[in-house]
Parts: structure tokens; sequence; C-alpha cells
């Protein structure tokens, strides 16, 4: 066995992660994260733990903390399982998606730690992870990993709350791959929903993909266009390289409207997506009602509203031409008589 300085580091003011990679440098944490690497480790040159086990098997990992500080710091670990988010990137730390219907088993099921653990001043503790594996066997990846976060503490909490300071929080997240075979599995990819919606308060058109499989969708991209329904002409369209999806996620993927209002009428999505090893092609039909139309049209803050100047302008002008007008007809009257 041997000890790997975990280089995986997320800010959690941050919306995304990608797949250990810094966001954040040693100097912001008041603790250090250790992995011990067990001897099952598939690819030893790793620091996450990325192991092969077998049926109901059970074994303890180990991530060594650390704290150089003079005060005790109080660390809780969470267990989540991977998802997908919009922008198609992994996250291995806590988001607000459901659970995939695909899902086997959750990793927060297979792995249970403490609730919090006291690193005491200068000093180091170990943090241990029970994993237990299903009894039947399974082919694939179960993904996710471990976030590691510095809890509040009474006077932090009292004084953010009061407004006087904003505090910028930091976690370590040490990601989890398990298996039990080499099987490789056949890729799939399932389009869902279909529908109206917002990203940061802009109007998009959302298709939900899903990977129903246990494994990887690598190097993933999408070619999107919606028209209307039994038209050719493209109204919206996107193009995305370069994405992720984690075994047994699901995401919804924005076609952005680019600060067009809603209109209500039938459409049609046309999607083609592909990853490493496979690719994809659906059609589905939805319909945008009135009534949702409405709603996201008034709340996009990128569509322009009425131009009351141009308004003013435009009826003061009308008023003018109109005066000049009675003022022209007058006089021609009076010189007529």
């Amino acid at each position: 066995m041997r000890k790997n300085t975990l280089l995986t580091l997320i800010g959690i003011l941050m919306v995304s992660l990608v797949w250990f990679t810094p966001f954040a440098s040693a100097s912001e944490f008041n603790f250090g994260v250790y992995t011990v690497i067990p001897d099952n480790q598939i690819d030893k040159q790793q620091s996450y733990f990325n192991l092969k086990m077998v049926p109901n098997q059970k074994q303890t990992l180990t991530i060594q903390l650390k704290n150089d500080t003079e005060d005790d710091v109080v660390i809780e670990p969470k267990i989540h399982s991977a998802t997908t988010n919009l922008n198609g990137v992994v996250e291995y730390g806590p988001t607000n998606a459901e659970r995939d219907s695909t899902l086997p088993y959750e990793l927060g099921d297979l792995i249970t730690t403490e609730k919090e653990i006291k690193v005491p001043a200068k000093g180091s503790k170990d943090l241990y992870l029970n994993v237990t594996m299903p009894e039947e066997e399974f082919d694939g990846i179960l993904a996710g990993g471990i976030t590691l976060e510095e809890k509040k503490t009474s006077a932090t909490t009292e004084e953010t709350n009061k407004g006087l300071s904003i505090e910028n929080k930091y976690a370590y997240v040490v990601g989890i791959t398990l298996q039990e075979t080499d099987e490789e599995v056949q890729q799939d990819l399932q389009l869902h929903d279909v529908k109206a919606g917002q990203v940061n308060a802009r109007n998009v058109i959302n298709a939900t993909l899903q990977n129903p499989t246990a494994t990887y969708l690598n190097r993933f991209e999408v070619e999107a266009e919606v028209t209307k329904k039994g038209k050719t002409e493209v109204l919206y369209e996107s193009n995305k390289q370069d994405m992720q999806v984690a075994p047994n996620s699901n995401f919804d993927y924005p076609i952005e409207l680019n600060g067009e209002k809603f209109k209500t009428g039938e459409y049609t999505l046309h999607l083609k997506a592909k990853s490493s090893k496979e690719s994809w092609e659906f059609e589905k039909d939805f319909a945008i009602k009135g009534e949702e139309a409405q709603k996201f049209n008034a709340t996009d803050v990128s569509i322009e509203g009425p131009n009351y100047l141009a308004y003013m302008v435009g009826l003061l002008s009308l008023l003018v031409v109109g005066l000049l007008s009675f003022i022209i007809y007058s006089r021609k009257k009076q010189k007529k008589q």
C-alpha cells in the first residue's frame, strides 16, 4: 500500500467539478487530505479510489487528514453518487440532482463513515470508509465521491446570518469508483422530456438525456435543432463537444433562445449525439403552451421590455403633426373666408 497526496480540490461555491482537477489551492484550507491506496486499486497511478472488488466483499479504506493550524478542525464527510450537470460535466460532490431511475446502488448505501471527525491542532487523524459490496455481481462502474468540508462554527454562522461577512467555503472531493468485472458495458442513450424552461433566468428548451448504462460516455457531443412541427426551417440550435456523462445519470441539455420570446405552438426537436464509441439520433415532438410561454417570457432577463421612450417620442410626434395640420388648416380656412 502507498500514500498519495490528493490533488482533488473544489470550491463549494463553484457549480461544477472536473474530474480530479484542483479548483482551490491548499493554502485556502485548514486541513490536508491524503488517500492511502489499497492493493486492489486498478490504476495505482491515481490518487482517488479506483477499486476492483467482488460481490459481498467488505473493505476499509483510509483517508489521512492533516491539520497544520493552531486550532482543532472538525470535518464533515459526505458520500454521493456521481451525477451530470447541464454543462455535460460529471460531478462527484453534493448536488440537488435526484437519483436516476437506472442507478442500481447509491454509493452512500454501500459506503459508511463517521458523520464528523475532529482533527487536532498541529496533528493528524485517519478517516475510515467501510465499503460493503452488493451480494449480486454486476458489470460496469459505480462512481461517486466523498466530500470533506470543514464544519461551520457557531460564531461564523451567527456572523454570516447577520450579513456581516461573506464566507467562502471549500472542500476536498475524493473520487471513488467501484467495479467487479472487466466486462465491457454496451453504451446507450435515451431522450426523455423536451420542454420549455429557463437557465439563469433565460429561456431555453430543455432536452432530458439519460445514460442508463453503468459506464461513462466520454468525449460526448450533441447537435440539436428545433423546428416548427412539420417544417424544415431551423428556429433554434445548439452544438456542444467535449462533454462527459456519468454512469446511470441524466441531465437537461439546454437549447438557448438567445433573447427570443417563447411562442405557443407545436415543435420538433432533432438531436444527434455521439460518444467516443457510439452515436445516436432522436426526433421528438413537443408543445409550448400559452401559460408557460407567458410565465417564462415575463421572467427572462434577456428579453427587452417595451421601449416606453420610443412610444412617448412617437406619440409626441403624432401630436405635433396633428397640431401643425390643424393650424395650417385653420389659417387656410381663415384666408379663404
